[in-house]
């Protein structure tokens, strides 16, 4: 069994107009909402053994602040150029490449794509990813190679302004 986390980037800074999307940093919400849905993720003991990231500017910080919750170098995020602007078959390759080693991976990128993509993997319809949302799913498979083709189960859906813990 392997365990899938997509996390939609959090909440980002338009304050600089003449800022490249590429480039946009998170804002002071999206700084503190992503730590704190880390934590909610370690309450309910789940760890994550690997982070792949999009290599955006606010996919990336992210990334780093739920490494640094998990007490890993945010050094040992993969960031994937796949992953900015992804499309539902972009996602599918890139889980398909992670280490079968890591039983438990976090996906950090964008919608419209993140939304698409989680959409397709179980009977849980999800309208629009918040940002900082985590979509959990689980997978009858020992190989990520396997990804798109094996049984997928709905595992839980949380994001900042949900009552969850």
């Amino acid at each position: 069994m392997k365990h899938l986390l997509l996390v939609r980037h959090a909440k980002s800074s338009w304050d600089d107009p003449s800022q490249s999307d590429f480039d946009r940093p998170l804002n002071e919400r999206g700084k503190q909402d992503a730590p704190q849905m880390a934590r909610r993720l370690l309450t309910k003991s789940i760890d994550i053994d690997a982070f792949l990231s999009s290599p955006a500017k606010r996919a990336r910080k992210t990334a780093a602040l739920f490494a640094a919750e998990y007490n890993q170098d945010k050094e040992n995020i993969l960031l994937i150029s796949e992953l900015y602007h992804a499309s539902p078959a972009n996602f599918f390759q890139v889980i398909a490449r992670a280490p079968d080693t890591a039983n438990t991976i976090a996906v950090f990128s964008h919608n419209p794509g993140i939304t698409e993509f989680v959409n397709l993997l179980t009977e849980v319809r999800i309208d629009d990813m918040p940002t900082c949302a985590i979509f959990g799913v689980q997978i009858a498979t020992q190989n990520w190679a396997q990804f798109q083709e094996a049984s997928k189960t709905f595992w839980f859906f949380d994001y900042p302004k949900s009552l969850s813990v």
